[in-house]
């Protein structure tokens, strides 16, 4: 009895935490977003210059300034928010939501850029169905990596860690939706 109760506290602490971290992610669009987005583009440009082929080569690309993400026991999840740019310009707004399966404790946000090669796979993620997998690769930002790395499918992601701490070995997807407009 002591036992499950140490457990649904720990458990009530998680998902309060969770809750707080998902808030800001749920919050309506503000002004500030194109401002964080595009401070994050100068980011991920500044910490692997090697990027700058897929910024200047892609047709369009989605930017997820904060992805926040928490995890305890079995079950984790994650969202965020973002926007999508068409050859440099701002056509809408995106969600990503993230569930995740498998041994798993802690938090994190992180940033992602979803690159899109041509009009096709923009149009297939501006569409709302897009999804990514556990089979897709998504890269952790190093200088160089991406001289490496090409498109899978007409699709290259790549993820920047912001701040926390997650141990896990999961299996998981994101799951993308988009609004048009800026």
């Amino acid at each position: 009895m002591i036992k499950s109760m140490k457990t649904m506290k720990v458990l009530l602490i998680a998902l309060a935490a969770l809750t707080m971290f998902c808030g800001k992610a749920f919050a309506g669009w503000d002004p500030a977003d194109e401002m964080n987005a595009r401070q994050t583009i100068e980011k991920f440009k500044h910490d692997d210059p090697s990027l700058d082929r897929f910024f200047s080569r892609a047709y369009g690309y989605a930017v997820f300034t904060d992805i926040y993400k928490g995890g305890f026991m079995i079950i984790g999840g994650g969202h965020g928010k973002g926007m999508v740019f068409e050859q440099g310009e701002i056509i809408g707004h995106s969600t990503v939501t993230l569930l995740n399966v498998g041994p798993q404790l802690g938090g994190q946000s992180f940033s992602e850029i979803i690159f899109f090669k041509d009009r096709h796979a923009l149009d297939n993620f501006t569409k709302g169905n897009f999804e990514l997998s556990a089979q897709a690769g998504v890269i952790i930002v190093k200088s160089g990596i991406g001289t490496n790395t090409d498109y899978s499918n007409g699709v290259a992601a790549f993820v920047l860690p912001n701040a926390g701490i997650m141990g896990e070995i999961t299996i998981g997807g994101q799951k993308f939706s988009y609004k048009n407009g800026k």
